[in-house]
């Protein structure tokens, strides 16, 4: 299952570096946009980690969790206990919600990462347009730039509702996608969404 998993997101990969090889074509301009560390990416924003007040709190008496394998690590709320810890997927819960972060190995993207995450961010776009997501933005977590998007609200309460992250960097010699979901049924999405984005801006991440 897991090495299925990452043949599936290598495709994706893939997929989005034509994707935007086609995008680029039609601007017919230089599509290189800033580092991670930038504020723009082709003039639009990318925020950097800020939570809320009640983000904050979510967290406020929670324990870190270290994947130890990637050079990760989160600060998970009091009552979230890691699952499963292998060397490319990671999985904690509490609760009711979820965290999943996959590493997939990418050598072959080394000099095409910049290509493939606006593709992402294209794609994530066009997917908020038809209503799939609700948020998509540039996000910046402890110096890593990616893709931030949302769900959007499902159609029965017990499906589940999605908050996602996918970056690109270097670990370990080689280009790495780092795919990262939290997760909860649609209808407790709401009572869940402050320790859901606690988690995900507590993100650090060794590049």
């Amino acid at each position: 299952m897991v090495h299925t998993m990452k043949k599936v997101f290598a495709v994706f990969a893939l997929m989005f570096v034509v994707i935007a090889c086609n995008l680029t074509g039609k601007k017919g301009g230089n599509s290189k946009s800033s580092s991670s560390s930038g504020t723009t990416v082709d003039g639009e924003p990318v925020e950097k980690a800020n939570p809320t007040a009640s983000q904050m709190a979510a967290i406020a008496n929670g324990h870190p969790a270290t994947w130890d394998q990637q050079a990760i690590t989160w600060t998970l709320p009091s009552n979230w206990k890691t699952d499963d810890v292998r060397n490319e997927t990671f999985t904690a819960g509490g609760g009711g919600a979820f965290l999943s972060v996959n590493i997939s190995p990418l050598p072959q993207m080394q000099s095409l990462t910049d290509v493939s995450i606006k593709a992402m961010y294209e794609g994530a776009k066009t997917n908020k347009k038809i209503g799939k997501y609700d948020e998509v933005r540039w996000l910046e977590l402890d110096g890593v730039r990616g893709v931030g998007f949302r769900e959007s609200a499902q159609e029965r309460p017990d499906d589940i509702r999605r908050l996602e992250w996918q970056a690109y960097r270097t670990f370990a010699g080689s280009t790495q996608l780092v795919t990262m979901i939290l997760s909860t049924n649609s209808g407790d999405f709401q009572k869940h969404q402050d320790e859901l984005y606690g988690i995900l801006y507590s993100t650090k991440v060794t590049h």
